[in-house]
């Protein structure tokens, strides 16, 4: 179920966070995030600038679309009108009236200094382009929130004026005015006192949104909670611009833990862990293994003294129950590690392990063992689900071996070609086939379709979406280990494995049988 409207997790990931250096996100990227925040349940989701870029615009045609939504509201985010210009003929605002969003974030100046340098415009026209962007898109049927950018800033310039600017959105008719230290240089007494004032001095609802530049994202966003918001904006892990900002999953833990104060769906803190993960293969970004609540190693233990305290009582070292936010205490060189998570994760894909310690116990070292020679399962349901089969039924779901492979890349005459040869065995035939692509693993990809159509012709509806690479920190010197994601449809879902070798084609056949394996198990077919 969807959270009442008294107090809002708004996520920006897919906009604030997208601005964070050497994070990439396509179109295909932010609807795969999107469904992930929505399962954990937060209350908005921002899509990121309709009509300010091609990826964006196309984003939220799709999302139109595709995107069902069952907890969270999406959200359109853009600026107030241009100076000098009628709210109703505003291109930006049009795309954000045309984008389907039933709400939309309009970001103003709340900095007098800002104003005058950066829009070149009076303050009084600055509060008119607020008053008349909102009035325009409220009219228009959608649900207006304010950011005030550089509030913290403004208000100890000029606080009348950053005062004025809250006055005059929240009479315009913004549901939420939020409070943006942009630069990120707050402390959380500081910011709690202004916060406190602006309560004050105004009827307004108000909202937070801090960056991390001092350290202090998440403190201040708590101070500011404390203070009386009622709406907390924020990323998943923390991504976004300079230092990034104020990391959502602590938040909320922080918040449904510590101040017994329900913020999402029933239950829903239990997933943090894995869309954690989740989404930071999406992005292609290593987590933080110290990340609070959710890192590995924030239930890790490793001094012996530690260990021993912790054999008596599991409380005396940490200071919550890691199940609470689906991450494992881990007594390192212990059996201990990762069984309530795949417990809980093979519950969740509806394989039943009967509560066997022993076949969980056996998954758990199969999982670290494959852990170690990096493979990673929090973004590769659909691997970890035939690894479960495996253990479960003492052999692998299979349809064919891959017996064999060539693969080479020519360039001649200005044109580079590449073809592979895959010999496969499947229902007890040596097939021998070839492919050509736009590289080796698409190449790879089409002959072993080509060679399987015929024995298993589900597989002409499955589609690879997308296709991650991740080199992994090297080993033995000069050695790198190349982790592979793919992802794939069959037009109704979607499911990703995993590969893991020094070979970046090995890596990827490994992750290709895994995908035609799962969907030809989703069509219902029977192994071998």
């Amino acid at each position: 179920m969807a959270m009442d409207d008294a107090f809002h997790i708004y996520d920006t990931t897919l906009r604030d966070g997208a601005q964070q250096e050497g994070l990439n996100l396509s179109v295909h990227d932010k609807l795969t995030i999107a469904r992930h925040l929505d399962d954990l349940g937060v209350g908005f989701i921002e899509g990121g600038w309709p009509g300010a870029n091609p990826k964006d615009t196309e984003f939220f045609a799709l999302a139109k679309k595709e995107l069902k939504l069952k907890n969270a509201t999406f959200v359109a985010f853009g600026a107030t009108r241009r100076p000098n210009v009628k709210a109703a003929d505003d291109a930006l605002l049009g795309a954000l009236r045309d984008s389907g969003a039933p709400a939309v974030t309009l970001v103003a100046k709340a900095f007098d200094r800002h104003v005058d340098l950066a829009l070149k415009t009076s303050l009084d026209e600055n509060l008119e382009m607020i008053r008349d962007s909102i009035t325009h898109l409220r009219q228009e049927g959608q649900r207006v929130f304010l950011d005030a950018e550089h509030f913290f800033d403004g208000y100890r310039n000029n606080r009348a004026y950053a005062l004025e600017v809250v006055r005059v959105a929240a009479e315009s008719g913004a549901d939420v005015i939020a409070l943006c230290d942009t630069n990120g240089g707050m402390l959380p007494d500081e910011l709690s006192q202004v916060v406190h004032d602006v309560l004050q001095a105004s009827s307004a609802r108000l909202g937070i949104h801090c960056h991390n530049d001092t350290g202090c994202a998440i403190a201040n966003s708590m101070a500011a909670i404390a203070a009386g918001v009622t709406h907390v904006q924020g990323t998943l892990n923390g991504y976004g611009e300079r230092t990034g900002n104020a990391d959502l999953v602590a938040i909320i833990a922080n918040l449904e833990l510590k101040k017994d104060k329900p913020v999402l769906p029933e239950n829903a803190l239990r997933e943090a862990f894995r869309i954690s993960h989740a989404v930071a293969e999406v992005t292609n970004v290593s987590p933080s293994a110290r990340q609070p609540y959710v890192g590995v190693s924030a239930f890790a233990h490793k001094a012996g003294l530690h260990a021993s305290a912790i054999k008596i009582d599991s409380n005396l070292y940490q200071h919550e129950d890691p199940a609470s936010v689906g991450n494992d205490m881990r007594m390192l060189v212990s059996e201990m590690a990762g069984r309530a998570s795949i417990e809980l994760k093979s519950q969740e894909l509806g394989v039943d392990l009967g509560g066997d310690r022993e076949l969980i116990g056996r998954v758990v070292e199969k999982v670290k063992e494959m852990e170690s020679r990096g493979f990673t399962f929090e973004a590769a349901d659909a691997s970890f689900e035939l690894l479960l089969l495996e253990e479960l039924n003492g052999k692998r779901p299979a349809f064919f071996t891959i017996d064999h492979w060539l693969t080479t890349t020519e360039r001649s005459e200005g044109s580079i070609v590449t073809k592979a040869e895959v010999t496969v065995t499947a229902q007890g035939k040596e097939i021998t086939c070839s492919g050509a692509g736009n590289g080796p693993v698409n190449a790879f990809d089409r002959a072993l379709r080509d060679g399987l159509n015929t024995l298993y012709p589900e597989l002409a509806i499955l589609e690879l979406t997308d296709y991650k690479v991740r080199i992994l920190e090297g080993r033995l010197g000069t050695g790198a280990i190349t982790r592979v994601l793919v992802e794939t449809s069959d037009g109704k879902g979607e499911w990703s494995t995993v590969g893991v070798h020094e070979n970046v084609i090995a890596a990827s056949a490994m992750a290709l049988e895994d995908a035609l394996t799962f969907g030809l198990l989703r069509q219902g077919r029977k192994p071998e």
